[in-house]
């Protein structure tokens, strides 16, 4: 029997469960207060200027100056750190770099098992400085759980986990309801692979405050709330203005996200797509009973319009994803992080997923955040200003692994270095660019559109998601 979402509006019930939820991201409202950084005034020199305080800049960061300890370093973030898609994402860790397994054999099948390979490694040199640096962030190496809700993909199970094996994963499937509702008791579930090599869950503003604290300690200069509104080839340096301040730097690395960016020609390759999360108060001890969910696995469900959710380590539940809302011309700021008829639908999926949480559970935090979506779904590379200038985004809504790796590479793009990952392929090619405004949002909406259809016609992709497949441009879940 064929499963869909309620089509019916939530109920008043619902929308009380989240009515009273705090609009700011959990991880980063619990987090404990810190010394700000100081916004940059007047006129600075550096060796290496990053721009962008969220993962890639704070790993580009450390590890720039593991590389060279006599580097001058400066990070300039136009918030604070952590406080954009770094501080607000879900938390779930996984080792890919390439937005999964079957993305990455879609588009760079032949690399992929060089691509595994570096994906594994960085997972273990992540870790590794997590133990260096003395960050504790909560990590649980709890594996990735791929819940199956409908018929048409059951044989999914099989062929996702000869998959993951074929490339070293460890693996458990669940191949019936009853095996995979003793896993995790929903009424949904049909069954489900579960992924266990290189995959878990963080708190991600507790690594974010960590790595701040990691890259100061090395002796890095943060600058907050320094936008950088300009940026200049001066020759032998790259020149940035910032508020009432500049930096002259000779190589320059922009890890901006889903943030416009100094350098505009990134904007054709990067649409700000909105996610939303709701987080519950902590689970009584009979709750978690009920629900059993003891291996405490980050869970997606395998539809176009997917749902995420995964254990804190107080024992909340973060329910998110299924909307990805994009706005003509893709403005990020404060004003889309507050969305009442998503948060009213994610209630409703939440309770239709659990529903013997309904009425003894509600959510204490609401908000949203902009991914930096690329037409490929995962990193990519580019410079500017003879080579002076290196960029990394794109990592679509998967990069808290990756970004580490990302930041590596770009430093290696910089610095002229050559290894087995600046020769990829995979590295030295874009996604194609998104069209400008106004089809940019024609197209984007489109493709929302006929993804939530084929959720609801059994998978099958009609025309217009067939002709973006053949293009390379395809995407599911």
């Amino acid at each position: 029997m064929s499963f869909s979402w309620p089509e019916s509006a939530p109920t008043a019930e619902q929308r009380a469960a989240y009515a009273d939820a705090k609009p700011a991201p959990y991880w980063l409202d619990v987090l404990p207060p810190r010394e700000p950084a100081p916004a940059l005034e007047g006129s600075s020199n550096a060796d290496l200027c990053i721009v962008g305080g969220g993962f890639t800049g704070l790993w580009a960061a450390l590890h720039a100056k593991r590389r060279d300890r006599w580097r001058d370093v400066v990070l300039l973030e136009q918030d604070t750190i952590g406080s954009g898609a770094s501080g607000r994402n879900g938390g779930f860790i996984v080792s890919s770099l390439t937005h999964g397994i079957s993305n990455g054999m879609a588009r760079f099948a032949d690399e992929m098992p060089a691509l595994e390979k570096l994906a594994q490694a960085n997972f273990e040199g992540l870790k590794q400085d997590l133990e260096t640096h003395h960050i504790d962030c909560d990590l649980e190496e709890t594996g990735e759980l791929l819940v199956i809700l409908e018929p048409y993909q059951d044989a999914w199970i099989n062929e996702e986990a000869e998959l993951l094996r074929r490339f070293g994963h460890e693996v458990t499937t669940f191949d019936s309801a009853e095996e995979m509702q003793a896993e995790v008791n929903s009424p949904l579930y049909r069954g489900g692979v579960w992924d266990r090599t290189g995959a878990g869950v963080l708190d991600p503003a507790k690594l974010a405050d960590g790595l701040r604290r990691a890259v100061l300690e090395q002796g890095v200069r943060i600058y907050e709330h320094s936008r950088v509104t300009r940026l200049s080839d001066e020759g032998q340096t790259v020149q940035m203005l910032a508020g009432r301040g500049r930096v002259n730097a000779r190589r320059v690395l922009l890890a901006t996200s889903a943030y416009p960016a100094p350098l505009r020609r990134i904007k054709r390759y990067i649409a700000p797509v909105y996610d939303y999360a709701l987080m519950t108060e902590p689970l009584t001890a009979a709750q978690q009973r009920e629900i059993g969910w003891n291996n405490r696995q980050g869970i997606g469900d395998g539809a176009n319009q997917f749902h995420y959710y995964r254990l804190t380590k107080d024992n909340r539940i973060l329910f998110g994803g299924y909307d990805a809302v994009y706005r003509f011309n893709g403005p990020v700021s404060a004003r889309q992080d507050d969305h009442d008829p998503t948060f009213a639908k994610l209630s409703q999926h939440f309770f239709t997923t659990f529903p013997q949480l309904e009425g003894n559970l509600n959510f204490t935090h609401r908000w949203g955040g902009a991914i930096d979506t690329c037409a490929r779904f995962s990193v990519f590379f580019g410079t500017a200003h003879n080579g002076k200038t290196a960029y990394a985004v794109g990592y679509t809504g998967l990069g808290v692994a990756a970004t580490r790796w990302g930041a590596q590479t770009a430093l290696d793009i910089l610095d002229n270095h050559e290894t087995e990952a600046t020769q990829l392929t995979y590295t030295r090619t874009k996604p194609l660019p998104f069209p400008p405004e106004p089809f940019r949002y024609g197209v984007i909406q489109l493709t929302r559109n006929r993804l939530a259809k084929a959720d609801r016609n059994r998978g099958k992709r009609g025309l217009w998601l067939k002709t973006l497949d053949r293009l390379g441009l395809g995407f599911d879940s």
